[in-house]
């Protein structure tokens, strides 16, 4: 079972993060091979793989709970180039960081949208993303 987990889990990191997914596996794995293990299988072997949801809207979910947590600003980064790379737009990614205000606080909101900025000037996508 573990290697359907890891075979699964290693297909559905590289659909959501493309091959920058796997190369953090594999850095991590030098130093910590179990903890990158159960990284490919539980997250994404397990919980990405499951049905119900598209990767669009686990990622906009990720988007929003790691932007709540406030701490997280690293994974933060990852996940906002991850919501690109499954086909969020950047305008429902700004959206889902701004709805953080209400739920986690305007710090929260406010640091997570200094990380979507920085993502987005190194994917090349302006600011603003247009506003209703």
């Amino acid at each position: 079972m573990s290697a359907d987990r890891y075979e699964r889990g290693a297909a559905m990191l590289a659909a959501v993060d493309g091959p920058a997914g796997l190369e953090v596996v594999e850095g991590l794995a030098k130093s910590f091979p179990d903890f990158a293990r159960y990284i490919v299988e539980f997250p994404f072997g397990d919980i990405y793989a499951r049905k119900g949801l598209g990767l669009r809207e686990r990622e906009l979910a990720t988007v929003a709970a790691l932007c709540a947590l406030g701490h997280a600003r690293p994974q933060l980064r990852v996940h906002v180039h991850a919501a690109l790379h499954v086909g969020c737009s950047p305008r429902e990614i700004v959206e889902v960081v701004m709805q953080m205000a209400v739920y986690a606080g305007f710090p929260a909101a406010l640091n997570g949208l200094a990380v979507v900025r920085e993502v987005f000037a190194e994917s090349g996508i302006p600011l603003p993303v247009g506003s209703d």
